[in-house]
C-alpha cells in the first residue's frame, strides 16, 4: 500500500511539474515538410505494416524446415 502511495506521489509530482511540450512554438532550424493526405496516412500506418507482416509470415511459412506432424 506504502509502496503504491509513493508510485502515484511520485508521478502525480512529475505531472504537475514538468512543463507543456511547446509544440506549437517553433525552434530555430524547425522546417516541417508537407503534410499527408488521408490516403498517405492510411498507406503509411495501416497498409505498409499490414504487407511488412504478412511477407514475414508468408517468409516464415515457406522457408519452415520443420518435419510435418501426421
Amino acid at each position: 500500500m506504502r509502496a503504491g502511495a509513493v508510485a502515484a506521489g511520485t508521478t502525480l509530482m512529475m505531472l504537475l511539474m514538468s512543463s507543456p511540450a511547446l509544440a506549437l512554438t517553433r525552434d530555430d532550424g524547425d522546417d516541417p515538410g508537407p503534410g499527408l493526405s488521408a490516403i498517405d496516412t492510411i498507406g503509411l500506418f495501416v497498409v505498409a505494416p499490414l504487407a511488412l507482416f504478412a511477407v514475414i509470415a508468408g517468409l516464415v511459412m515457406v522457408l519452415d524446415k520443420s518435419k510435418k506432424q501426421a
